[in-house]
């Protein structure tokens, strides 16, 4: 489908739907939910309920009701006030800054796997491709908007619905060819044992898969009729990813044994079965670019967007004016450098832990986290506005009225806190370093990485700049 451009802006909805899938239909993440078997099915479907179908429903809701520049800045500032709407965007954002280092250790896995497998488990080879992937896609989203749009278009088609479909059409046809199974696909093994804390565990990797589904709301401005293309790119959106992260983590679970999967470099591992069995060797390299055009795309949608959120909220005073700086492509110039500068600086901790696997398993543990306090504030807000502001005009709504609004935010909420409580539980068959060691490292990152807004905040309001919650 032609890309079209439009009166209003350079997104249409077709480019709202590459852009989201592109954020959250991550192929890197399948590997992570692919290490729990058959049992994944349930989780996925669990996370659905209680956390993907209410954010695509809740966002799409406040997206087309206010379609203002700034996503869940606005909508939690319009909820509760100011300082909460800055803490809600800082969440976002800074989530970010921690997955950014997880989704390039993947590319850098890929690149590895092509030439020298070793190199997808050598920390200094990954930390390289992390930092000159990363400053080359800021430097992409310092020349604006419609250039990162472009680019993510390209990336989302070649990079992930490609190589998405390919592992799927892979996996369906090793399981209808009768190839041995490294997973029990039986109705009663679907049915995980819940007194496993590892199973459990399995859900902040699943939820982390679902983040982002309101992404492409930070993008109003650039949109033509925002109110009808919101809706129908978020709807469309939340479906497809549904269904191709199930079947891509189990075309990975049946032919890699749970034991072998490697966070990083596990999609490689299975593309290089899959074609040894089918004698399409000579596909890995092409697959392997695939793959890091669309890491590359994913990371690019990221770069611009929480950030475009953070620089409305620098522009309404929650930052010195210094940060609110734009360059003649409209673009956060020094926000975007900062953002490079502190990724730059944590890529680091794949040093400080025991294993590859370890360290991308911390990063995403953390980035869950703070993700999912992001989503509290969102959900919290989407229900308040009901009530605070029923006659606000909704061009779409979540249906059963007040009520519906909180049963569906409610389990929204719910599967938010859920992810965050067993988020402090360390995986069994991950080297993170002892439980000890591992809940510290993600206590001092939670707390360090939550204490700027407030001391921003309290630094306003001994100031008088900025006014107290709304109650």
């Amino acid at each position: 489908m032609a890309i079209q451009k439009t009166q209003r802006g350079s997104l249409t909805v077709f480019s709202l739907v590459m852009i989201t899938i592109g954020s959250v239909d991550s192929i890197r993440n399948l590997p992570t939910t692919a290490l729990f078997g058959s049992s994944l099915i349930f989780f996925f479907l669990l996370a659905a309920i209680f956390f993907l179908i209410p954010c695509g429903l809740v966002s799409a809701e406040l997206a087309a009701g206010y379609p203002e520049q700034g996503g869940v800045y606005v909508w939690v500032k319009k909820a509760f006030g100011q300082p909460w709407g800055f803490l809600a965007i800082w969440f976002q954002w800074i989530e970010n800054v921690f997955w950014y280092p997880t989704i390039l250790s993947f590319t850098a896995a890929t690149i590895g796997y092509v030439i020298a497998p070793q190199l997808a488990q050598n920390k200094i080879f990954l930390i390289s491709v992390i930092l000159i992937a990363f400053w080359g896609a800021t430097l992409i989203n310092l020349r604006g908007m419609k250039s990162s749009a472009r680019f993510s278009n390209f990336c989302a088609v070649a990079g992930l619905l490609v190589p998405m479909t390919v592992i799927i059409a892979l996996g369906i046809s090793w399981v209808a060819t009768g190839h041995h199974l490294q997973v029990n696909l039986s109705p009663h093994s679907l049915i995980p044992n819940f007194h496993e804390s590892t199973m459990w565990v399995s859900l902040t990797g699943i939820i982390l898969s679902f983040c982002g589904i309101e992404i492409a709301t930070v993008h109003a401005q650039d949109v033509k009729d925002p109110q009808r293309g919101f809706p129908k790119a978020l709807m469309f959106s939340t479906f497809f990813i549904l269904i191709t992260l199930i079947l891509g983590a189990l075309a990975i679970a049946v032919v890699i044994p749970a034991g072998k999967i490697s966070l990083v470099s596990g999609i490689m591992q299975a593309f290089s079965i899959f074609f040894a069995a089918y004698h399409l060797e000579w596909l890995l390299p092409i697959m392997a670019l695939s793959l890091v055009i669309g890491s590359m795309g994913g990371v690019s949608n990221w770069i611009i967007a929480p950030t475009k959120g953070l620089l409305v909220a620098a522009k309404d005073g929650n930052l010195p004016e210094h940060f609110a700086a734009e360059n003649r492509h409209g673009a956060p110039q020094r926000l975007l450098i900062y953002q490079a500068i502190i990724v730059t600086l944590l890529t680091s901790v794949f040093l400080l832990m025991p294993s590859v696997n370890g360290s991308y398993w911390l990063l995403t543990a953390l980035a869950a986290q703070l993700y999912m306090l992001m989503y509290l504030l969102m959900f919290a807000a989407g229900i308040w506005l009901r009530f605070k502001d029923p006659e606000h005009a909704r061009p779409f709504k979540v249906a059963g009225g007040k009520l519906g609004m909180c049963i569906i935010g409610g389990m929204g909420m719910l599967g938010s806190l859920i992810t965050v409580i067993v988020g402090f539980i360390p995986p069994s068959n991950i080297k993170v370093g002892g439980t000890a060691h591992y809940e510290t490292l993600l206590i001092f990152g939670l707390a360090i990485m939550t204490l700027p807004p407030i001391l921003m905040y309290m630094r306003q309001k001994h100031c008088g700049e900025l006014a107290l919650p709304s109650t």
